[in-house]
């Protein structure tokens, strides 16, 4: 056994070692998109990132951080820690592997493990953990600073820690197996909460050791008794100690007269005294009495007694633990104790790092969301409040609506049920106001039209009705509902008709959308191949699963072999396996299911792993259509326990080699057979995962890539000192924060979310200065939006006269700015305007002098029209910066970033001028906007494009093969280059019109002006040409194709370039850039065209357009520039493109 220990240590952390050595050399050398460039800033200066927060992640990070002086050298620091963490989660892998295998082809009683059953061991341990380390879910969270790796090692390290305890139950001192793994459990808390979905593994675990001849109903009730155990954490300890701590805040503040936090404070001391008062009565075992009082305390400060918010279910808990400690229990079960209170005070260690978050909030820190800064804001933090709840088991569908009761006097409410109170901190209007708590409201539940409720409801939301109509062919069923009540609960009026989906609907939702294509497509990229990298919402043509074998393949999307270069082989993101892991796996499980008794305890250990890991987790998420990411991160740990299964299938192999020996055969043939099935099953082993990583190292390698970060920048290099951009989105926001917070660049800047700034926590922050941004002056004080007020005004019966923004907001912020009618808050002026002063525009530089004359009056803030009938808070406040910054002189420039979508223009866009990567709010009204194109302020944009912007890594590289660009980054790519074609197409316009009118007045011009026109006209062109030339220089096509519509106005720009200035250079590239994109494009053209009438209707709508309009345009383009159209048509014809169809569908249109 001694050999076999050192083999088995040695040979884990080889697998570490390749997995690190993978990891670190794929690594992103900074920020990713998504949550990385928030997470990263987290750990960097201990920030506070979106709920419901990871102090333990963030103080990992910071200890990462250490190493590194550089600022730029911060990300790869976290990046590193989440590398060398999925290297641990891959060792730990090898050993939980070899440590199950061994016990099933290792007798108990054996004193050696032969070389042959140690290459089985090995070889299966080996297979399964590089089959994970080369896995596409596991690696792209292996190469960023995200939350998900750290959370991989978590799950890894409690189910490995449950099999070294299997090892040692039977000693006197196994216990402190469980109390670690509890710690790991309340550590894991504070990096996510997924990690508790592992305890029902680990209590199988545990009755199949300490129970005597196990069988199905007591596995059932162990199962049921982890689900006890899983719930009493999740909806007793966790919020129960929050719940604890409010009440002592309560007490100490608003009764005793103390300061904020100093209850929490005394509720946690408390709490740990009285933990460690039953852990020494425990040890000491000298009192019943007092280890009954003890346990019974630790129990209730615990928080596990209050479940939810009813307190009849904390009395019954209460109740039964009293009569289960003095009535029910003669003999006091020490070491039961003794477990269950250690472990209660180990997860209350592991969970008090939350404390950290109190803390940091209450410094003030410039990220700070949510402001977490006492108990009563921790626990909506905690518990997701913000993002709203989702109905599980029962509750309504996507077309149920409020029920509202009718009084006395005629006028319709809302129904709806009052909860608990909400506290939140007084609104103080002086300095020297005592600290303390107020009800800021109710916890409310609308009932909603019961009719329409169902079991187990999937389709649930109202924004997605159709969405929910396509991956169902739903038709519903008609159904009568009440939406009105009188004060006793009676039906009023007429009862409408509405659609509620039948339950057979609801299922086809949940396997199509929720089961399908949100888990078993994510589990297929990883075992069996990926079509690409491309999100993928039910299309035949984006990130579906593949298997490589054309006859699967062909029949499910198509005929691959025809599938445009860009969405299948030319993809690095298409990734073939050909099933083999998958196989492995299959052969695994059954290998394991079958081969003893202690084989099918293994597999049901394995199984709940794997589906509570995965399936489990799709039941709880409860997830609508169109999502805006693929979401294969959440179920790493499913995958996790399937690589379990993918390494026994080497052991798999081996055995049904094995098993061909005839009954009768010698000694020494059954024992050949057994050293060959060993052999090809190691070396089986070994080629699977080795395929896996030929595919998958290209589309995961991210080194040399600074997409995030640099194109972070270009926003924020877009905008004057002391600007203020309003941005909306993760990816146009993390990464400027990023920029900020850990590099320091342009902390002048004030970057404002507008999702965040419907929330009261975050219109006071930006009340408050952020390094070097000043606050943002603005009208509303506190008490105008704290605790949530105002998170909508409605438009009732408004008067539509013009009024000075200013004014208008006065009169919305006033107190008594309710409807009378129906008690809610309303603008009564949403036809605004904000004054223009030209003197003010001049001197704060907004404009230049010889931009006066174009200034409009006023700028037009007419909301009348708006589709929502109101204003959200984020517009309210939004205008109220504006225009308070107009009324202060315009001293600071205000922005958009180009990617927030128009509606949160407000109506804004004929006032704005494009500068790069952002709009800038300024008087000068452009009378072209209306066909939603933003103006461009040439020099500015000029100055800002080509001398400030980096380009994210694309400009070092020499071919496709030195960088990988995601769909994420090349997007961002196109939205650049969006940008660049808007200000060469600018540039273009200006020397055209400048041309005109010097063609028509030349003459009257003198010397000195015409040469002066004729240089700036030359000058309009030199400058697109150059923009063009740069964006092609340093965002070369082959890093990022260029797109539907980019290719086209690229190859369009450089042509009508050509032709007004005579280079024949430009010309040359304009033809060649159009021979490209239709090559590229015929490619679609075949595809589409290859498809049966059934496919081809689930095409996406650009899929359809290219093959409908776009191509065409391409080819009339093409011939535009100076190509032959018969040699055109006729070589296209040839290769295959069938324009008889094309035109066909155009006549019958």
């Amino acid at each position: 056994m001694k050999q076999y220990r050192i083999l088995n240590n040695i040979l884990g952390w080889v697998a570490f070692l390749i997995a690190a050595v993978t990891y670190m050399c794929t690594l992103e050398p900074t920020a990713s998109f998504w949550d990385c460039p928030e997470f990263i800033s987290q750990g960097y200066k201990l920030e506070i990132g979106h709920p419901p927060g990871n102090p333990i992640f963030m103080l990992t990070a910071r200890f990462f951080v250490n190493f590194v002086s550089d600022p730029s050298q911060v990300a790869l620091a976290v990046n590193t820690m989440s590398g060398l963490l999925s290297a641990a989660t891959i060792l730990l892998l090898f050993w939980t592997i070899t440590h199950l295998v061994k016990r099933l082809i290792v007798n108990d009683d054996a004193t050696t493990v032969t070389p042959l059953q140690m290459l089985v061991i090995f070889g299966s341990a080996m297979c399964g953990s590089l089959v994970y380390t080369w896995s596409d879910t596991f690696w792209f969270s292996a190469v960023e600073g995200e939350v998900y790796a750290f959370s991989s090692f978590c799950t890894a390290l409690v189910f490995w820690l449950i099999l070294k305890w299997e090892n040692r139950a039977d000693e006197p001192h196994s216990d402190r197996y469980l109390v670690l793994i509890a710690y790991v459990i309340g550590i894991s808390i504070a990096v996510h909460l997924l990690n508790l979905l592992c305890i029902p593994a680990i209590v199988l675990v545990f009755y199949y050791k300490k129970f005597k001849n196990p069988d199905g109903r007591g596995s059932i009730a162990a199962l049921l008794v982890s689900f006890v155990i899983v719930a009493l954490i999740l909806y007793g300890l966790v919020p129960g100690f929050i719940e604890m701590a409010q009440y002592s805040e309560l007490f100490c503040v608003n009764t005793l007269g103390m300061g904020y936090n100093s209850g929490a404070l005394l509720y946690t001391i408390v709490t740990f005294a009285v933990m460690i008062w039953a852990v020494a009565e425990l040890y000491r075992q000298k009192s019943p009495a007092r280890i009954r009082a003890s346990f019974f305390l630790t129990v209730f400060f615990s928080g596990i007694p209050f479940i939810g918010d009813s307190w009849l279910v904390s009395a019954v808990i209460f109740c039964a633990l009293l009569w289960y400690l003095y009535f029910y229990m003669k003999k006091i079960p020490v070491r039961i104790f003794n477990v269950v209170v250690l472990s209660i005070l180990v997860i209350f260690i592991g969970y008090s790092s939350y404390a950290l978050l109190l803390i940091r909030s209450n410094a003030y820190t410039p990220m700070n969301q949510n402001s977490p800064d006492n108990v009563f804001a921790l626990s909506s933090y905690l518990n997701r409040e913000q993002y709203g709840e989702r109905p599980l088991l029962y509750g309504q569908t996507f077309n149920s609506g409020i029920v509202y009761e009718v009084g006395a006097d005629g006028v319709p409410k809302a129904l709806k049920k009052e909860g608990k109170n909400l506290w939140g901190k007084t609104v103080k209007t002086s300095p020297d106001q005592p600290d303390r708590y107020e009800v800021t409201g109710t916890k409310l539940d609308y009932e909603l039209t019961p009719e329409l409720n169902m079991l187990f409801p999937r389709m649930y939301d109202g924004k997605y009705a159709e969405a929910y109509r396509e991956w169902t062919g739903m038709t519903g069923t008609p159904v009568s509902v009440t939406s009105y009540v009188d004060s006793q609960g009676n039906p009023l009026g007429e009862k409408s008709m509405r659609i509620k989906p039948t339950f057979m609907e609801n299922l086809r939702y949940f396997f199509n959308y929720q089961l399908n294509h949100m888990y078993w497509r994510y589990f297929m990229w990883n075992f069996a191949g990926r079509q690409n990298d491309i999100q993928g919402n039910g299309e035949i043509t984006h990130g579906n699963w593949i298997s490589g074998i054309p006859f699967i393949d062909n029949a499910r999307l198509g005929d691959q072999s025809l599938l445009p270069e860009d969405l299948g082989s030319g993809n690095k993101g298409h990734n073939v396996f050909f099933m083999l892991p998958l196989l492995l796996g299959i052969i695994g499980l059954l290998w394991q299911a079958f081969t003893s008794r202690r084989g099918i305890e293994q597999f049901w250990v394995i199984f709940f792993l794997f589906f509570m890991t995965g399936i489990a987790i799709v039941i709880y998420l409860n997830q609508v259509p169109n999502q805006p990411r693929e979401r294969d991160y959440a179920f790493a740990g499913s995958f996790y326990a399937f690589a379990i299964w993918v390494g026994m299938g080497v052991a798999g192999i081996w055995r049904l080699i094995a098993g061909l020996a005839d009954a009768k055969a010698s000694k020494e043939k059954v024992g050949r057979l057994n050293w060959i099935g060993a052999v090809v099953a190691a070396l089986f082993g070994i080629f699977v995962p080795l395929q896996m990583v030929s595919q998958t190292w290209d589309d995961h390698d991210r080194s040399g890539r600074y997409a995030a970060r640099d194109f972070g920048m270009n926003y924020l290099s877009s905008l004057e000192p002391g600007a203020v951009i309003f941005t909306n989105g993760d990816n146009d926001t993390f990464p400027l924060w990023y920029a900020q917070e850990v590099e320091g660049y342009r902390t002048d800047v004030r970057v404002v979310n507008l999702s965040y700034l419907t929330t009261d926590w975050y219109v006071d922050q930006l009340r408050h200065p952020s390094y070097d941004a000043p606050a943002i002056p603005m009208m509303a004080t506190p008490d105008v939006y704290a605790h949530d007020k105002r998170q909508f005004t409605y438009f009732i019966d408004p008067d539509t006269t013009r009024v000075n923004a200013l004014a208008a907001l006065k009169e919305a912020y006033r107190e008594d700015a309710r409807n009378h009618t129906y008690g809610l808050y309303e603008f009564r002026h949403p036809n605004m305007y904000i004054p223009v002063n030209g003197d003010d525009m001049v001197a704060s530089g907004r404009i230049k002098e010889t931009e006066r004359d174009a200034l409009s009056p006023a700028i037009d803030l007419n909301q009348t029209g708006n589709s929502e009938s109101g204003l959200r808070l984020s517009s309210m406040i939004a205008i109220d910066m504006l225009a308070t910054n107009a009324k202060d002189g315009w001293k600071r420039p205000f922005y958009f970033a180009m990617t927030v979508p128009d509606d949160y223009y407000l109506g804004l866009n004929p006032f704005m001028r494009s500068t790069g990567m952002a709009y800038e709010v300024g008087g000068i009204k452009d009378t072209e906007s209306s066909h939603g194109q933003i103006a461009v302020n040439t020099d500015k944009a000029y100055d800002n494009i080509v001398n400030k912007f980096r380009w994210g890594g694309l400009d070092n590289v020499k071919s496709a093969d030195d960088i990988y660009l995601d769909e994420t980054v090349r997007r961002m790519v196109t939205t650049t280059r969006s940008a660049m074609l808007d200000l060469a197409q600018a540039l273009y316009n200006e020397g055209i019109t400048a041309e005109a009118y010097y063609l028509e007045d030349s003459l009257k011009m003198t010397p000195e002006k015409r040469k002066e026109t004729e240089e700036y006209i030359a000058q309009r062109y030199a400058r697109a040409t150059e923009v063009m030339n740069l964006m092609v220089e340093k965002m070369p096509e082959y890093t990022s194709p260029y797109g539907i519509q980019i290719g086209y106005q690229i190859a369009d720009l450089f042509g009508r370039l050509g032709a007004v200035t005579g280079n024949k250079q430009l010309s040359d590239q304009a033809l060649a850039i159009a021979k490209h994109e239709i090559d590229l494009y015929k490619q679609y053209m075949l595809y589409i065209q290859s498809l049966s009438p059934a496919k081809f209707q689930s095409l996406t709508r650009i899929d359809r357009y290219i093959f409908d309009t776009y191509f065409m345009q391409l080819v009339q383009l093409y011939v535009s520039l100076g190509a032959d159209p018969e040699e055109t048509i006729k070589e296209l014809a040839a290769q295959g493109v069938d324009f008889n169809r094309y035109y066909r569908n155009h006549n019958e249109g």
